[in-house]
C-alpha cells in the first residue's frame, strides 16, 4: 500500500472517529501535504526508512487551535493504538520531526499533526493568504513548493478553504505560465550553440556537460508545457516520464545522452527543441511564428531560432507589469540551490532584488 492509502485510512478507520468524541463537532480539514515522495504517488520500500507511515494533517482555524490543538493532540498520544495496518505510528525523525510552533503541533508518539492553513501557507511559500497574490510572488515560489502544497490529498474539508487555497494556487496565471516560457527559451538560446563549439575544439566532455544541462532545459520546458510543477531533482526524471510528452522527448534526449560524437548530440537536441516549439504553437503560443532548424549563423551547429520563440511568446503577455520584466527567468530558473528553494522568504527577497 502506498502513503496516501495508508493516511487516508488511517484518517477514516481511527482519527476520525476518535475526534467525533474528543472534540465533537469541530470544523475541521483533513490532508496529507508538505513532503514526503508519497505526496507524488512516488513512495516504495525505500521510501519507509523515514517520516513514511500512518500521518494525517488536520488544519482548524485559529481560535480552534488555541483551543484544542495541543490538548488533542497530547490525547492522541494515549488513544491511539501502536501499529495501523501493520506499521507503525510512531515517528520516524528523518528528515523531518513533528511539527511544532505557535500555529503547528505533532509529537513523536504518533502521526497525527494539527495546523492552521495560514501557518502552512507561510512555512512552505512565506505567504498567509493566496489572496492577492502578485507577479513577482508567483516567481518567487519554488515549484517544488508548490508541489509539496497541491499534492498530496484532501481527505476532508468542512470550510473548502483548504481546497480553495490548493486550487488557487494548482497551476501559475497565465502571464506568468508565458513568461516562464520565454525565459526557457532564452536558457536554450544562450547555451545550444555551445554543444558543438566545445565538441569542434576536442572538448567532448565539456560538449558532454553543456548539452546535459540542455536536456534539463528541454525537460523543464515539458513541464511548462504540460502546465505541470517540477518536482525536486530525486523525483524529476521519474515525473517528467509520466508526461504525455515524455513519449516523443524522450528517445530524443536518450541519444543526446548516448552520443559519441557533438554533431549527434546538436542534432538530436534541435529535434527535441523543435518538437516543444511545434507544441507551443499547437497550443496557441506564438501566433504566426514559424521554428526554424539551422545553423548558428555561419557556423556549423544545428539550433533552433529560440530568440524569435522569446519574442513570440512575450508578446502573448498581457499584463504590463509582467511584459516589462527582463527576460531573466521565475526562481527555478535562475538557482538550483537546495537551500535556497527551500527557504520561501529568501526566495521572494532573492526574486525582488532581482526583477523588482
Amino acid at each position: 500500500m502506498q502513503g496516501i492509502e495508508l493516511s487516508r485510512r488511517f484518517y477514516f478507520d481511527v482519527v476520525r472517529p476518535w475526534l467525533s468524541s474528543a472534540a465533537p463537532g469541530l470544523q475541521h480539514s483533513a490532508a496529507l501535504v508538505g513532503y514526503g515522495s508519497e505526496l507524488l504517488g512516488l513512495d516504495d520500500e525505500m521510501s519507509r526508512d523515514h517520516n513514511w507511515g500512518p500521518r494525517v494533517h488536520l488544519f482548524i482555524d485559529r481560535g480552534s487551535f488555541d483551543d484544542h490543538a495541543h490538548r488533542l493532540v497530547s490525547e492522541f498520544s494515549t488513544a491511539a493504538p501502536t501499529h495501523f495496518l501493520g506499521e507503525p505510528i510512531g515517528w520516524r525523525s528523518r528528515p523531518h520531526p513533528p511539527a511544532s510552533g505557535k500555529d503547528a503541533v505533532g509529537v513523536l508518539e504518533h502521526g497525527l499533526e494539527i495546523h492552521t492553513l495560514e501557518a502552512t501557507l507561510e512555512r512552505l511559500l512565506a505567504v498567509r493568504s493566496v489572496d492577492n497574490l502578485g507577479p513577482l510572488h508567483w516567481l518567487g515560489f519554488a515549484e517544488q513548493r508548490l508541489l509539496a502544497f497541491t499534492g498530496g490529498a484532501v481527505f476532508h474539508d468542512d470550510d473548502k478553504r483548504l481546497t480553495s487555497a490548493r486550487t488557487a494556487l494548482a497551476y501559475f496565471p497565465d502571464d506568468v505560465w508565458l513568461y516562464k516560457i520565454a525565459c526557457q527559451w532564452r536558457r536554450i538560446a544562450e547555451e545550444q550553440a555551445f554543444v558543438g563549439r566545445a565538441g569542434q575544439v576536442g572538448d567532448d566532455l565539456g560538449s558532454r556537460v553543456v548539452a546535459s544541462r540542455l536536456v534539463r532545459d528541454v525537460m523543464r520546458m515539458a513541464f511548462l508545457l504540460g502546465r505541470r510543477y517540477a518536482p525536486y531533482s530525486k523525483w524529476f526524471g521519474s515525473a517528467f516520464g509520466k508526461l504525455p510528452f515524455a513519449e516523443i522527448l524522450s528517445p530524443l534526449l536518450q541519444r543526446v545522452l548516448l552520443a559519441e560524437r557533438w554533431q549527434e548530440r546538436g542534432e538530436a537536441l534541435a529535434s527535441a527543441y523543435l518538437a516543444l516549439a511545434h507544441r507551443q504553437l499547437a497550443d496557441g503560443i506564438g501566433g504566426e511564428f514559424e521554428p526554424v532548424i539551422g545553423p548558428y549563423f555561419e557556423r556549423p551547429f544545428t539550433t533552433i531560432n529560440a530568440d524569435d520563440l522569446v519574442e513570440a511568446t512575450i508578446r502573448r503577455i498581457e499584463n504590463p507589469r509582467v511584459k516589462e520584466l527582463p527576460v531573466v527567468g521565475s526562481l527555478d530558473q535562475v538557482s538550483d540551490l537546495t537551500p535556497l528553494l527551500e527557504n520561501p522568504s529568501a526566495s521572494q527577497r532573492m526574486m525582488t532584488a532581482l526583477l523588482g
